[in-house]
């Protein structure tokens, strides 16, 4: 059987799109694994405590072993619940996690072989010459990326419906209200972040907030030209941070597991790998929460020293250039996971009616001036 040229790209096209996902799906998998590691480490050292060292050195085998004891553990299915919900709520939570990422770019282009490969999940090559022609970089990224997180809340809602468990019913109710109601700060936080880059699109708005090469002096400082700082929203990136500590149910918001209160919360009833769903699809939501707050806020994949003429630049070799990028862009990642386990070993938890207070009288409020106060200024700047 011939190959046509047609076919051959078609083929192409497919194995491109499946080897990244495989790739980028088993780096996020084995991210999540060593979150918890670290999580465990860092909340032990700020308890006076060692943390995991039993399972290899340093612990560092200890998420190989709590996998192994998930998929050995015995699957219970509780009477009384409804089956097909029961079963379908951590697919869909695990499943939604990782979608969202599908959009996320990590990185700049880079040509490998002669094709100009988009750092993205499902980004591929013209392979006729035209370039990068990735086929989900939609200009609506983030639009995409806050229905998909939005959706998520079914899951929760059904695992605890179909439970038959007065504990998971009330975690799910508790996380349904909680992030139906952040998530409209954070959504409107994130306005002020597409007027000044005019733009849904998460390459766009990344590529915005690049030094430009004509800036001189201070004005060439990388960081400077950060959404944070240039466009003066810092006000919303802690509008921003607050309410995804909220739509990832994380400390001082997990009023939904509430363990001292609700068991475990929603997935009170759920063990096995069925409970260690809900635990991956959580540690996805905050890989995902941190990557839009590296990519709105705070530069993306771009150097805060970038632009300064004093640097050296070191030779290095194309491969390794290509993914300087993509370095800073996994860096500002860590810091955000770092502050996730920060809170977690400082703060205490929220009572109900603080948590559901503070999202609607000052979260709401703030993030809507921060949009009145972003248009006076993208106004301001377009003034002739």
């Amino acid at each position: 059987m011939t190959l046509t040229p047609e076919l051959k790209d078609a083929l192409l096209f497919v194995a491109i799109i499946v080897v990244k996902i495989l790739v980028i799906t088993h780096v996020l998998l084995g991210a999540c694994a060593y979150t918890v590691w670290l999580e465990r480490k860092l909340i032990g050292r700020m308890q006076n405590r060692w943390g995991p060292t039993r399972v290899g050195w340093f612990g560092l085998l200890q998420p190989l072993a709590d996998a192994l004891k998930f998929i050995v553990k015995e699957d219970l299915l509780p009477p009384g619940v409804n089956r097909p919900l029961f079963l379908l709520a951590p697919l869909l939570a695990v499943a939604l996690g990782l979608t969202s990422l599908a959009v996320i770019p990590f990185g700049e282009t880079v040509t490998i072989a002669g094709h100009t490969e988009a750092l993205q999940i499902s980004g591929m090559t013209d392979p006729n010459g035209g370039g990068n022609a990735p086929i989900f970089d939609p200009n609506v990224g983030l639009l995409i990326i806050l229905g998909v997180t939005s959706i998520g809340v079914y899951a929760i809602a059904l695992s605890g419906w179909s439970s038959n468990s007065k504990y998971s019913l009330l975690g799910s109710l508790r996380a349904s209200a909680q992030m139906i109601s952040y998530e409209l700060a954070l959504g409107l936080s994130l306005v002020g972040v597409v007027m000044l880059g005019s733009s849904l699109s998460l390459r766009e708005i990344v590529n915005g907030q690049a030094a430009p090469a004509a800036a001189t002096g201070w004005h060439q400082i990388g960081f400077l030209h950060w959404n944070f700082f240039s466009g003066f929203q810092f006000v919303a990136f802690f509008i921003y941070l607050t309410a995804a500590f909220a739509e990832t149910n994380r400390i001082p918001f997990d009023l939904p597991e509430a363990e001292t209160e609700l068991v475990a919360g929603y997935h009170t009833e759920y063990s096995a790998m069925k409970f260690a769903m809900f635990f991956i699809a959580e540690y996805a939501n905050m890989f995902t929460a941190a990557s839009i707050a590296t990519l709105l806020f705070l530069g993306g994949w771009h150097s805060p020293f970038e632009g300064l003429s004093f640097i050296p630049s070191l030779p290095l070799p194309a491969i390794v250039a290509a993914f300087v990028p993509t370095f800073w862009f996994v860096l500002k990642i860590a810091f955000f996971i770092f502050f996730y386990i920060w809170v977690r070993g400082t703060l205490p938890r929220f009572r109900y009616d603080q948590l559901m207070g503070f999202g609607w009288k000052i979260l709401l409020p703030a993030s809507i001036a921060n949009i009145i106060v972003t248009s006076a200024i993208v106004a301001w700047r377009a003034a002739p």
